[in-house]
């Protein structure tokens, strides 16, 4: 199902790269929760991983954090459909462990995005996240 399109291409590139990946890499849970809508779906198709609504998501990402020091995510190469409000962007993710071990994965995502609904202020969210990881999942 598509739904009506809210956010320019550069709202899109904004969302998915800055918003999200930056609280990512900062390690805000609740920004990076407030980018999905309530019921969303996050899959990692390269290990056939499935995280249905934000308590999953939110469990997925507590892990994450607390497996890396640091995490970067950097070097996008985005591609928008913004009739669609959709966007796809390839980029390094670098993930330091407290050991000093860093992996670098070179992934790409795909996002659907679903304009906010009557009553809801927080404006577009993901809906559908799939992620495609070049090495070992790090998002069980």
């Amino acid at each position: 199902m598509q739904y009506e399109p809210t956010l320019s291409r550069g709202e899109l590139i904004a969302l998915a790269t800055k918003t999200y990946f930056g609280n990512v890499d900062a390690k805000n849970m609740e920004a990076t929760l407030d980018c999905f809508h309530d019921e969303a779906l996050f899959c990692v198709q390269t290990a056939f991983t499935r995280h249905a609504g934000k308590a999953e998501i939110r469990r997925m990402f507590e892990d994450f954090f607390a497996s890396y020091e640091t995490i970067i995510h950097r070097d996008f190469n985005c591609t928008v459909d913004e009739a669609n409000g959709r966007i796809a962007a390839s980029f390094i993710a670098e993930l330091h462990d407290a050991d000093g071990r860093v992996t670098l994965l070179n992934n790409t995502n795909f996002w659907r995005v679903r304009p906010n609904q009557p009553g809801d202020t927080a404006g577009a969210r993901f809906q559908e996240v799939y992620v495609y990881m070049s090495g070992a999942n790090v998002l069980t």
